[in-house]
């Protein structure tokens, strides 16, 4: 079996071959098999709990009650976040929820708007 290389955006080792181009299932990236891999190394992926990928600047919807350290009350789920700002960490979202103020939330709790 000829090995294929990993999506050099969302590193996925599904990759197949389709009309001469490489495609990744997860993400949709297509590339020539001739392209270096090297292009996409330094960024990172931060998917929703769908695996649609996030950008800086998106709306998510909180699918979850999230409690709150510190606080009495939880993030409803329903609640809509805007402007968000990716992080290379544990809780990858930086954001502002009206309510509570600065926030850190995981990526597999939200939902792209």
């Amino acid at each position: 079996m000829i090995e294929l290389t990993p999506c050099p955006l969302c590193k996925s080792t599904f990759t197949y071959e389709m009309n001469g181009l490489l495609v990744c299932p997860e993400c949709g990236h297509e590339w020539g098999p001739e392209e270096d891999n090297t292009t996409g190394n330094d960024q990172f992926i931060v998917k929703d709990s769908n695996g649609n990928i996030l950008q800086n600047g998106d709306a998510v919807v909180i699918i979850k009650n999230l409690p709150v350290k510190g606080s009495s009350q939880s993030i409803k789920a329903g609640t809509k976040v805007k402007n968000i700002r990716l992080v290379d960490s544990d809780h990858n979202i930086d954001c502002k929820i009206d309510g509570f103020g600065a926030m850190a939330l995981k990526s597999e709790f939200v939902k792209k708007a």
